[in-house]
C-alpha cells in the first residue's frame, strides 16, 4: 500500500483530499506507481463529496501536464464513484466556464486561460468516463439553462450566473453531446 493509500485510507477532508491529490500527481510523474497502485489511491480519495472536490480541485489545476492525459487507472478510480463524480464533473464544468468569462471581462488574461485549462481537462475526463450518469446530469443543467427551471437552478442562483455565462455553458454542454 503506498503512502497515498494508508493516508486516504479513511474518509478525507477537502483540505486533506487537496493535499493528498497533490502528493499523488508528483508521485505519479517522479515514481511512475502503477495503473492498479493510481486506481487503488485515486478510489480512495474519491469515495466522499468532500475527498472528490479536494481530488477533482487539485488535479485539475494541477500544473504537471500529466493530468491532461488521465491514465487507465484514473479512468477506472472515477468510473467506480459514478454518483459523487457526475455531479461534480457537470458543476466543474458550468464553473469553469462562466469563471473563464468572469476573467474575462476583468482582462485578467492569467485566470482566464487557467479556468479555460480546468474546463477543458474537465470536458477531457467527461468524455473519458462516458457514463449515462454524467450525460443525466448535462442535461439536468442544460434544461435548466434552456428553461430557467429544474434541478440545477439553486446551483446557478447561488452563483449568479448571467445569460452569456449561462450560454457559454449550454455551448460546453452541447460540444460534449455533438450538438453543436
Amino acid at each position: 500500500m503506498t503512502d497515498i493509500n494508508r493516508e486516504a485510507a479513511t474518509l478525507i477532508s477537502f483540505p486533506q483530499a487537496i493535499a493528498t491529490t497533490q502528493s499523488l500527481i508528483i508521485q505519479i510523474e517522479v515514481e511512475k506507481l502503477s495503473e492498479s497502485e493510481i486506481e487503488k489511491a485515486v478510489s480512495s480519495l474519491i469515495q466522499n463529496q468532500q475527498g472528490a472536490r479536494g481530488f477533482f480541485v487539485a488535479y485539475l489545476t494541477s500544473e504537471l501536464p500529466l493530468v491532461d492525459n488521465p491514465s487507465p487507472g484514473i479512468i477506472n478510480a472515477l468510473k467506480s464513484f459514478p454518483d459523487v463524480v457526475s455531479e461534480l464533473l457537470v458543476k466543474n464544468l458550468a464553473m469553469s466556464t462562466a469563471m473563464t468569462i468572469t476573467h474575462q471581462r476583468n482582462n485578467d488574461r492569467e485566470n482566464a486561460q487557467s479556468s479555460e485549462q480546468v474546463s477543458r481537462r474537465n470536458a477531457n475526463l467527461i468524455k473519458q468516463l462516458n457514463l449515462d450518469l454524467i450525460t443525466e446530469e448535462l442535461n439536468k443543467l442544460n434544461t435548466t439553462i434552456t428553461t430557467g427551471e429544474g434541478s440545477y437552478q439553486e446551483f446557478l442562483q447561488k452563483w449568479g450566473y448571467d445569460a452569456e455565462q449561462k450560454e457559454m455553458i449550454g455551448k460546453a454542454i452541447a460540444q460534449l453531446s455533438n450538438r453543436e
